[in-house]
């Protein structure tokens, strides 16, 4: 019996390892930061890792269970290699724990902020929160709230198994241009 608990146990967080790993994916895509503006920095990373999180937790918490507990899986996960990353750039052992406070402090922040614009279906927002938050104050920040918001329509059909077994269903980032860069190529 306990074999069959550690088996399934062992199941769901190999599960939650992937589905960390595709949203850490879909938040490296070279589209984001070429062009949708995101700053190509450690701040810029963290930002997008954290927009594609929201996602997929947004989702998680809309289907009935065990996606509660699934979505709290990935925000171990999630939480667990930012402490990692924070000990790989030489954060000591005294600074770790006040840097992942902040952290998940900001990744709450943003995820409230995120939440109300795209349930209240407001664009105007969503771009606001954006350009603060994800290009740091730079930029309309107009292709990347089109992007996040197909985004959150793509996952909105997205069922457990599939989360779990082929991932997130995340657009191209490639097809959301910045308006600026649209004004340009009209020109």
């Amino acid at each position: 019996m306990i074999a069959r608990l550690f088996r399934r146990a062992n199941a769901r967080r190999q599960a939650v390892e992937g589905l960390h790993v595709a949203l850490s994916m879909a938040a490296r895509h070279p589209g984001l930061y070429l062009r949708l503006g995101v700053p190509d920095t450690v701040e810029g990373r963290f930002e997008a890792l954290c927009l594609h999180a929201i996602l997929v937790l947004r989702q998680l918490n809309r289907l009935p269970a065990p996606s509660a507990e699934v979505a709290q899986d990935l925000v171990n996960s999630v939480f667990t290699q930012l402490d990692a990353s924070l000990r790989e750039l030489g954060v000591g052992d005294m600074g770790v724990g006040k840097r992942m406070k902040k952290l998940g402090a900001a990744f709450y922040g943003r995820a409230t902020g995120y939440d109300t614009a795209l349930d209240a279906g407001d664009t105007a927002a969503l771009r606001a929160v954006l350009i603060r938050n994800v290009l740091g104050g730079e930029g309309d920040g107009a292709g990347l709230a089109t992007y996040v918001q197909a985004a959150d329509e793509a996952l909105a059909g997205a069922d457990l198994d599939t989360l779990l077994g082929s991932g997130p269903p995340f657009p191209e980032p490639e097809g959301f241009a910045q308006a600026d860069e649209a004004r340009g190529a009209i020109a």
